[in-house]
């Protein structure tokens, strides 16, 4: 990526508010896979099928995908710290809201209200990230932000299935609301000990104009059309974990949230390492690669083989994701200085809009077409994926930094 004109040094330590804002990751990334290892459960109680269960996280992706605009734009004008903590607060009570909800579709109201405010959290975080660091080191910080994001999903799943196991469904969402008011009241705590350099407020005319340097830029339309195919691609099928793993036999939640919990650590895995795989594959080839692995991984749970093994295969396919995903971020951050926060939230708005339409497609494949050949074609979309970002993708300057 390029390097400005002016600013910190490349070698700059990063600033403590990188802590706070992994704190906040971490917290609204709590709920975003909660459900998924308990919605067979789910669907039992409201006695439904399961893919009418699993459309909750089609309508939590699509209502986080149609915010993005609004909460960008919102975030540059009016203060991103400001936006993440009261949407933490929202979130908490939205998961409350669901924990008590008598009907499917007062649930399925909840989920959105949940997706409306997780939706405020963590492209906002990218955002102010990338405020906070030189281009240089750019990519290991969000590193740093995506392993709260991780950890979040992680523990989120994991204690999702033990706590669906133990005291049901409802147990869950009733402790992520709690969790998430306390999450809200620190992270306000934090944020206003913090030393942050304000960016100046945006004002309607200079939004405009950061909506035409953000698709002034050649990179705008392959980082954006990227990011869809992933979360269709791979986001998709984890709405269905749980019931392909009930077709094996493995009907416990917990089993489920393990290997759901895979993906996330291979995520904490790339956070560790990217610092060492950058310099040796280079932009392109981490592309190329994590695309690459994720395809092997696709391929490899069409067989069917027994959770330990797809487990594994989460762990692999996690760290190849966040390869080329990690570079996508840095990418989107690089669309423009002025509206960065707009940039990463329509980064955000067209990969959920991939979970959104993720589910449907596997839903269709699986039950039309088949699990093998669901998850080749899966497989052989990421491979052609990584091959054309790191053809069509290169560093280029936004034109508001010429300015």
């Amino acid at each position: 990526m390029h390097q400005p004109a002016t600013g910190a040094p490349s070698d700059q330590k990063f600033p403590p508010a990188i802590n706070i804002i992994a704190l906040a990751s971490f917290s609204a990334a709590l709920s975003t896979r909660a459900l998924d290892p308990v919605l067979p459960h789910v669907a039992e109680d409201f006695s439904i099928s399961v893919t009418t269960a699993a459309s909750i996280a089609a309508g939590y992706a699509l209502i986080y995908a149609l915010v993005q605009p609004v909460i960008g734009a919102a975030a540059d004008m009016f203060g991103k710290a400001r936006l993440m903590t009261l949407c933490l607060a929202l979130l908490g009570v939205a998961s409350i809201l669901g924990a008590v909800a008598t009907t499917f579709s007062g649930l399925f109201a909840s989920r959105i209200l949940a997706g409306i405010a997780s939706g405020g959290v963590f492209p906002v975080a990218l955002g102010l990230t990338a405020d906070l660091v030189v281009p240089a080191k750019r990519q290991v910080a969000i590193g740093r932000t995506l392993a709260g994001s991780m950890t979040g999903n992680l523990l989120g799943a994991t204690a999702s299935g033990i706590i669906g196991e133990l005291i049901g469904w409802r147990g869950v969402l009733m402790i992520l609301g709690a969790l998430g008011l306390i999450a809200a009241v620190a992270v306000a705590a934090g944020f206003r000990g913090a030393a942050l350099t304000a960016a100046p407020k945006t004002d309607l005319k200079a939004l405009r104009q950061g909506y035409r340097t953000i698709f002034a830029n050649p990179n705008t339309r392959y980082c954006y059309s990227a990011v869809f195919v992933e979360g269709c691609c791979v986001f998709g099928l984890f709405p269905f974990i749980a019931a392909l793993l009930f077709d094996l036999g493995e009907k416990s939640p917990s089993i489920a949230g393990i290997v759901i919990a895979g993906f996330a650590i291979g995520g904490l895995f790339y956070t560790f390492t990217v610092s060492r795989f950058l310099p040796w594959l280079g932009v392109k080839g981490m592309m190329i690669a994590g695309a690459g692995l994720v395809a092997l991984q696709l391929g490899a749970l069409a067989f069917g083989p027994q959770w330990k093994l797809q487990f594994l295969s989460m762990l692999a396919m996690g760290w190849g994701f966040y390869m080329i995903h990690g570079c996508l971020q840095v990418f989107a951050s690089e669309l423009s200085i002025g509206a960065r926060a707009t940039a990463m939230s329509l980064h955000s708005f067209f990969f959920f809009m991939g979970q959104t339409v993720g589910p449907i497609a596997y839903g269709l494949g699986l039950q039309h077409g088949g699990k093998m050949p669901t998850l080749f074609a899966s497989a052989a979309i990421m491979v052609v994926l990584g091959l054309v970002c790191a053809r069509m993708l290169k560093p280029r300057a936004p034109s508001d930094a010429r300015a």
